[in-house]
């Protein structure tokens, strides 16, 4: 029995090689199998050297230029005119835009002067009798007074005499008394004093208005000031009266401004000067965010790429026989998005997108954008 069972397995064993010698044999002389090699596409554009200029960018906000903080000087309620005292109610030159009222203030200011009525009709036959060569001049003064009008100046005294005699009696004390109720009068009535719009309010008609106290805001909307940084190296550039383009955030509007004025000053921890542009425009709104173009000077014979090419920042990727190369270029100015550089050779194919994973000797397919500088 262990006889035959040896046979066995040595039979099988046997098979088993033959069959496993037969499969080298058969896979010895199949082929390898091939991978396509990947070959990546790529956006060039063709590089032309030119004069081009360079542009000096910086951000601000734009604020009114006239604007004034409405504060009260008085105190009283706050009564209703014919426009209502909201932000983007416009008022113009000359137009009240809040009324305090001053009943009672007014009422005081003509118990004072019919005190300087009664004062100067009271000193009037000692004129006659002391100065009988001035009496006409007070008398003419007296006749032209209304109560209900602002008090004129008093006449000019023609001697020493005289002026004692006037101010002795309290006449002069009690004109001024009526002159300083008269200005405060007018601090009732707040006019506007230049066209504009309110902006901020911080009080309602039926108010209790106290003395000190911030009513809201009003500007001019049609005169603007932006406050840009510029890099002291570029200092010289700055001129009052240089023109200067200004453009909103999306690009799609510009107006022309004007550098008004220069702060004397570097600040310290950024080396930057603040300058001052001043622009005229209706569409403009204050706070708007603005970017200002400031021309400098233009650089002959070199070409503007887009930062995100650049490698190392001092290195782009061109094309030679559908193969990358890296050759090393020149940066002379650069702003938020694009550099100009020198270095490039006319004709040359230059990367016009970046390509993931790119590295010099790769084969690329290339496709070139028909771009104008």
């Amino acid at each position: 029995m262990r006889k035959t069972i040896t046979i066995i397995l040595a039979l099988a064993l046997l098979l088993g090689s033959l069959f496993f010698a037969k499969y080298l044999i058969d896979n010895k002389n199949k082929p390898k199998p091939q991978f396509d090699k990947v070959v990546k596409t790529v956006f060039t554009k063709i590089v032309k050297n030119s004069t081009v200029p360079i542009i000096i960018s910086a951000n601000g906000n734009l604020t009114a230029k006239n604007k004034i903080e409405l504060y009260s000087e008085v105190q009283g309620i706050l009564v209703v005119t014919s426009k209502e005292f909201k932000p983007g109610t416009s008022f113009y030159k000359g137009e009240t835009i809040i009324k305090i009222n001053s009943d009672e203030f007014y009422a005081n200011l003509q118990a004072q002067k019919s005190n300087l009525y009664n004062a100067l009709t009271a000193i009037m036959p000692d004129i006659r009798l002391d100065f009988p060569n001035e009496y006409l001049k007070w008398q003419n003064y007296l006749q032209l007074f209304d109560i209900n009008k602002p008090v004129e100046k008093l006449p000019e005294t023609s001697s020493e005499k005289e002026k004692f005699f006037i101010s002795g009696r309290g006449i002069v004390t009690s004109f001024y008394n009526v002159k300083n109720l008269e200005v405060k009068l007018n601090k009732y009535n707040l006019k506007a004093p230049f066209s504009g719009i309110i902006t901020e309010t911080t009080v309602n008609p039926g108010t209790l208005i106290r003395s000190g106290q911030k009513l809201g805001e009003f500007i001019d909307p049609t005169v603007f000031e932006a406050s840009i940084s510029i890099k002291s190296e570029f200092k010289e550039l700055l001129q009052i009266g240089k023109k200067v383009v200004i453009n909103n955030l999306e690009k799609t509007k510009s107006w022309e401004g004007k550098v008004i004025r220069i702060n004397g000053k570097v600040d310290a921890s950024t080396q930057t000067i603040k300058a001052f542009i001043e622009v005229l425009a209706k569409d403009l709104k204050e706070g708007q965010y603005v970017e200002v173009e400031l021309q400098a000077k233009s650089e002959e014979n070199a070409f503007q790429v887009a930062r995100n090419l650049l490698v190392e920042n001092s290195k782009v990727y061109i094309v030679k026989d559908s193969i990358l190369d890296l050759i090393t270029i020149k940066p002379i100015f650069e702003n938020e998005n694009s550099v100009i550089v020198k270095g490039l050779e006319d004709g040359t194919l230059l990367l016009s997108k970046p390509v993931p994973g790119s590295h010099s000797g790769m084969l690329v397919k290339v496709i070139t954008e028909n771009l104008e500088q």
